[in-house]
């Protein structure tokens, strides 16, 4: 089979699952990551035979990718704002979204003008956020919570693949108390109603982990009014504040941090409300 046969194969057989455009770029990553041809390469090498194991393990990853399996898990890592982290199943896969309030965070902290911050990140998950963080403000101590001991593990081999220190605290964010103030709070936290699972697609609720997507109880605000709560007590005077929210709940979530001296509710780019920024 060739590099080109691959790709027409690959494109009928997962034609339900995804777009014309989407298998172009799905086919055109397991390519790179298996025979180790790069777009152009693959252009230029296009009626190339593909070697045996190579094609045996292409033609695995179309089977695995039948079965709803999110090609990032298959692939075992993701890129997010520009850098590549491991993901697994005991990880949420990062949105979009969540790239949108990294780099709006950014954005802010800049203004700051200042290397001797403390950021805060609860809900770590695979660690993008705090990693990322990291490496844009290198004198900065970060920390990050997380329930999860696996989800904990995926993100301390990412720290050691970057070569970056973040302190990793394992705990239960709604029964943990904070002892430090901070600069900087910046949070992902499960924001997903219980009674909202039916909205969800099956590719993620069967393959990501449930308590990094649905709030534990039947308050969906339940991280939100946590963390409002630390604010008061552990954000320091004009520390920022950085939540991706549920966009069904922008109200009432901006309702919880009335208390800051602004504190704004920003839509991300498809016009949903997703996103609280406060300055105390």
């Amino acid at each position: 089979m060739t590099v080109t046969a691959y790709k027409k194969h690959f494109k009928t057989e997962l034609s339900d699952l995804y777009t014309e455009s989407e298998s172009a770029f799905l086919s055109s990553l397991f390519i790179h990551k298996i025979v180790g041809l790069d777009q152009f390469q693959q252009r230029k090498f296009s009626d190339q035979e593909l070697l045996t194991d190579d094609e045996k393990q292409l033609i695995n990853l179309i089977d695995e990718l039948k079965t709803g399996k999110p090609y990032q898990q298959i692939l075992g890592e993701t890129e997010f704002y520009g850098m590549t982290f491991f993901v697994d199943e005991n990880v949420l896969i990062p949105r979009p979204e969540t790239e949108e309030l990294v780099e709006f965070a950014i954005q802010e902290i800049k203004k700051l003008k200042r290397q001797d911050i403390k950021i805060l990140d609860i809900g770590t998950g695979s660690g993008v956020i705090p990693l990322v963080l990291k490496k844009h403000f290198p004198a900065a101590q970060v920390s990050s919570v997380d329930f999860s001991e696996k989800a904990l593990k995926t993100a301390r081999k990412n720290a050691d693949y970057h070569s970056m220190e973040v302190n990793f605290i394992h705990a239960d964010y709604l029964n943990f108390e904070l002892t430090e103030s901070y600069d900087i709070i910046i949070s992902n936290p499960p924001y997903i109603g219980i009674e909202e699972e039916i909205e969800i697609a099956d590719s993620v609720k069967e393959f990501e982990p449930k308590m990094a997507l649905f709030s534990p109880t039947s308050d969906a605000l339940i991280f939100y009014r946590k963390i409002s709560e630390d604010a008061k007590k552990h954000l320091n005077a004009d520390g920022l504040l950085f939540l991706e929210i549920n966009q069904k709940l922008g109200p009432e979530t901006l309702e919880l941090y009335q208390y800051f001296s602004d504190a704004q509710l920003l839509k991300d780019l498809s016009e949903n409300d997703r996103f609280i920024f406060g300055r105390k």
